[in-house]
């Protein structure tokens, strides 16, 4: 059985928000973000490999075995937090939640720190000036600490699109192109030619 991999519901964020708790009373906003890293590259790693999701997810393997084998894992390479909260996870039956237990994490993470992180998609790679630029707008205009992430979108004519949260924000040229269509299609082109020749006139 595969880990579960669905949005973050009301006990993902009870268990994000004990986790945030703990680490905040640990060693503050530095051992938070850490333990966001972590919990981040332990579910990458489930992602990419079929055997460790299924080590997480199974019902099969008991309980204590796999609190050894967790012990084996990631004893010394994650943080004694960070494996506490998985042998937390694991004592309740809720690895294979872990997804959805990050998710809701990540977003604790973002409401704690004023932070919010946006996708940027463009036609083509963008360069580290632009990236700069972009963050800092939307910084202004969201009034938060923006985390911009690049992505590179092929099947995109030009202009950009972001994903804050659930939210897409589309200024693609493909986008613009169609609204135009829907206009010419909606207020006729007669219409079209007159605001035109106003314009141009």
């Amino acid at each position: 059985m595969p880990l579960t991999d669905s949005q973050p519901d009301a006990l993902a964020f009870i268990y994000a928000r004990a986790f945030a708790e703990l680490t905040d009373s640990k060693g503050g906003r530095p051992a938070i973000e850490s333990a966001l890293g972590e919990l981040e590259d332990i579910l990458e790693l489930a992602r990419n490999d079929a055997r460790f999701s299924e080590f997480l997810a199974s019902r099969v393997l008991s309980v204590k075995d796999r609190s050894a084998s967790l012990n084996a894992i990631f004893g010394g390479r994650i943080s004694p937090l960070t494996l506490q909260f998985l042998q937390v996870l694991n004592r309740k039956g809720r690895l294979g939640y872990l997804a959805p237990i990050v998710a809701a994490f990540d977003a604790e993470v973002q409401t704690r720190f004023g932070r919010v992180e946006v996708d940027v998609y463009t036609a083509e790679p963008i360069s580290v000036d632009e990236l700069r630029s972009i963050r800092d707008r939307l910084a202004t205009t969201l009034h938060k600490e923006v985390v911009v992430h690049p992505y590179t979108d092929g099947t995109m004519i030009g202009g950009v699109k972001f994903r804050i949260g659930d939210q897409l924000v589309d200024a693609s040229v493909a986008t613009r192109l169609a609204k135009l269509r829907d206009q010419l299609n909606t207020k006729g082109s007669a219409e079209l030619r007159t605001r035109i020749d106003r314009m141009i006139g």
